[in-house]
């Protein structure tokens, strides 16, 4: 943290009505903003899992829908260095309308003939999300001082957790009595509020300063470079790469999880909202610990609870499951809030949108591989064989997270030195 920000902290009050983040102009904009994205976003993607299963009767297919989340990963550094060349707020606006005009081509979809129409535009719903994260990156990083980025990484993740509360219930609801063309059309019109509210965000419209150019293939990979330079960022994004990996693996024996316990795949509906629950709370509790225990020992917390969560998804019971979901929910926007502020902390401007970008793939396409893996070896595996190897795995990512520890005097600069105080900084 610079001096400049812990003069402000510590002049601030002690009790504060909001989070600290909403000191800053146009904060609550952009948290406006993120309510409408994930009222949208958390409704559509579990509908269009179980519309899948629904059609075809396959686990597999079904699966597949989470793997087309996870595939547009291959394009995110393209779309990072997109964020880090043109005004922010243009690109995240542009973004809103096309994805609400991607969503809406589903009510195109009469049947199974038509899944690949599913599955492309929910690739293409998948790269929207990349761009949406690219440039806010940049946009929150330029907004909040380093005694804010915690606060506000909490909120918009407390959001983000806290729809998937309600948003799939509502989802669902719309799903049962009024079809899936219901859902579709909720979520476009949740995106193209969305551009509307960010039309007035009160941020520079200009793109990025840009540093000299070292070849095109270089500013591709800066913000993996950014990212292996680093050495706090490096272990806690190989911890989290490794852990989020791993739970690949519960994308595609959720199904066959819901079939081993008499329950319908539309169960599905209320126990996301139920990991919601544990969410809500870590999203809220999770900017205190991050400055309390620091990023990577945060981090390490959240995935221990994730990996205590995923225990008792294979005990066959679903009120037991029930509890499993809550106490993961309650870990990953630890360990995400963790991980987004340090990351944000220790990247110069004109690399936050491609170290954004980086880090997403870093961490989302290990688990699409590994989904990809799973939905073969659902054939010749049993489920809960498969839920004990994703906890052993998220075990070892928290002992690995928590090694990722700063100093306060570690900075942007010094870290794409990539030695110096950020080299030493690491206990």
């Amino acid at each position: 943290m610079s001096t400049e920000a812990s003069e402000t902290a510590d002049a601030a009050p002690r009790r504060r009505r909001l989070p600290i983040a909403f000191e800053a102009p146009g904060f609550g904009r952009l948290s406006t903003a993120w309510v409408f994205t994930n009222l949208g976003d958390s409704a559509l993607y579990l509908m269009v899992a179980v519309w899948v299963k629904q059609f075809t009767g396959s686990d597999v297919a079904a699966a597949f829908v989470f793997v087309a989340l996870g595939l547009p990963a291959i394009l995110a550094p393209f779309i990072g260095m997109i964020a880090d060349r043109m005004s922010r707020k243009r690109l995240l606006v542009a973004n809103n309308v096309a994805m609400a005009l991607i969503v809406l081509s589903l009510l195109l979809v009469s049947g199974p003939d038509q899944l690949w129409l599913i599955y492309t535009a929910i690739f293409l719903y998948s790269a929207g999300g990349y761009a949406t994260a690219a440039a806010q990156s940049g946009i929150i990083r330029g907004m909040l001082r380093d005694d804010q980025l915690a606060s506000g990484n909490g909120v918009l993740s407390t959001i983000d957790n806290g729809f998937r509360l309600v948003s799939p219930l509502i989802g669902t609801a719309l799903y049962v009595v009024f079809g899936a063309h219901a859902v579709v059309l909720l979520t476009a019109v949740c995106f193209a509020v969305c551009a509307v509210v960010l039309i007035g965000l009160p941020v520079r419209d200009a793109a990025p300063e840009r540093a000299e150019s070292r070849g095109y293939l270089r500013e591709l990979v800066a913000g993996f470079e950014h990212l292996v330079r680093v050495v706090p960022l490096r272990r806690l994004t190989i911890a989290i790469a490794v852990a989020f990996g791993a739970t690949g693996l519960l994308n595609v024996i959720i199904f066959p999880a819901l079939d081993a316990m008499n329950a319908d795949a539309a169960a599905i509906g209320w126990l996301v909202p139920l990991q919601g629950v544990g969410a809500l709370v870590g999203g809220i509790l999770s900017a205190t610990l991050v400055t309390k225990l620091g990023e990577g020992r945060a981090a390490a917390l959240g995935l221990v609870m994730l990996a205590l969560g995923s225990m008792l998804l294979p005990l066959g019971s679903l009120p037991i499951a029930a509890c499993g979901m809550v106490v993961a929910g309650f870990g990953i926007p630890i360990t995400v809030v963790g991980f987004s502020t340090m990351r944000q902390r220790l990247t110069p401007d004109a690399l936050q949108g491609r170290t954004a970008a980086a880090a997403n793939v870093s961490l989302n396409l290990p688990q699409t591989v590994v989904s990809i893996v799973g939905a073969g070896l659902l054939a010749v595996a049993d489920y809960r064989l498969l839920i004990w190897v994703t906890v052993a795995v998220v075990l070892l990512g928290a002992a690995l997270a928590a090694t990722a520890r700063t100093t306060a005097a570690t900075s942007p600069d010094e870290g794409l030195a990539g030695d110096g105080p950020t080299g030493e900084a690491v206990a």
